[in-house]
């Protein structure tokens, strides 16, 4: 069962990371406004990264800040307090919707490895974006564009070559933590998610199986080049 609070509570220190995590707790807990050399004393930060986070803090509505007041000329310096518990847009729990959606999709779907490997073939097929009209990409383009597909999402992808297959080491999923609990959906999403890539490059690249958590660092992804279809290009090979 999904502990709920502890969720919640973990979420918005990985979010916003701990050190930021923390000047926001301090914030939270003082009886009145702070300046960056208070902030900066309690959190153990120096000055500057102090006002670095507390800046963001402002700008992502968790702080707010006002000049204190001063009897000497010059700038005046600004004090810091929290602007509530959530800030004026809430929280956001990404997270906590992913562990909705994905245990709706596990209980209710009848078929829900198979729904979730389509809806990724759909988003692998739009994050690709177009072809000109017959434009193919040979092996080694395809594959690095892969690669570069799931750079961006999050995965950490290294590609690694053995004659004609490939692996494609996905070495950190950016969704593990509902992917352990839901690995029969998150990991078909994420086969899904290749195929509908590589369909949508018009090329000879496959992609026949994805290996949930094969080693401690992550998941890996076997490829292929279909030589039958056609002369191709390895990566790294002359054009």
């Amino acid at each position: 069962m999904v502990d709920v609070q502890a969720l919640l509570a973990s979420e918005t220190g990985a979010r916003l990371g701990a050190s930021r995590a923390r000047v926001l707790d301090l914030l939270r807990a003082a009886t009145g406004a702070l300046s960056v050399r208070e902030i900066a004393s309690r959190a153990g930060l120096h000055p500057n990264t102090a006002r670095f986070h507390l800046e963001a803090l402002v700008q992502a509505g968790l702080a707010s800040k006002e000049p204190q007041q001063r009897e000497s000329l010059g700038r005046p310096s600004m004090a810091y307090s929290a602007s509530g518990e959530d800030g004026p847009t809430g929280q956001r729990r990404y997270r906590l919707l992913a562990e909705m959606l994905t245990g709706m999709i596990a209980a209710v779907m009848p078929r829900p490895g198979e729904a979730a490997t389509e809806a990724g073939r759909e988003w692998g097929r739009y994050l690709t974006g177009q072809l000109q009209p017959y434009e193919r990409l040979d092996a080694g383009e395809a594959l690095e564009r892969l690669r570069a597909t799931m750079e961006r999402i999050g995965f950490a992808p290294e590609l690694t070559a053995q004659g004609s297959r490939y692996r494609l080491l996905l070495r950190q999923c950016p969704f593990r933590e509902v992917a352990e609990r839901h690995q029969d959906v998150v990991c078909a999403l994420h086969l899904g998610l290749m195929q509908g890539a590589l369909a949508q490059m018009r090329t000879t690249v496959t992609v026949g199986r994805l290996q949930p958590f094969a080693e401690a660092w992550g998941c890996t992804a076997e490829l292929a080049v279909d030589q039958a279809s056609g002369t191709d290009t390895r990566p790294g090979d002359p054009q």
